[in-house]
């Protein structure tokens, strides 16, 4: 479920030109920092998806920085498909 969630997320700021999906972009086309930015927050907002599925499991465990730097590198991966859709594969009108 949480992997999921976090597959979504990952992929959701290169699939639309809302920022954050939800509020209109003053321009037809966001730019890449934008997309980062959402990125990250993405990356927070599945972090805390999987905290809240953990509390309702039992104790919460504390985590180092490697857990941290892990799963942001699992959550680019996550991240690839979509960075490829919009900026490497060629389509009619772009």
């Amino acid at each position: 479920m949480v992997l999921g969630v976090a597959l979504v997320l990952a992929n959701l700021p290169f699939l639309n030109e809302r920022l954050l999906a939800v509020l209109p972009w003053r321009t037809t086309i966001k730019p890449l920092a934008v997309r980062l930015g959402e990125l990250v927050l993405c990356y927070l907002a599945a972090g805390l998806v999987g905290r809240l599925f953990e509390a309702r499991q039992g104790m919460v465990a504390t985590q180092g920085w490697e857990f941290y730097a892990v799963t942001a590198a699992f959550f680019l991966v996550l991240a690839f498909p979509g960075f490829i859709w919009r900026y490497l594969l060629k389509r009619k009108g772009y």
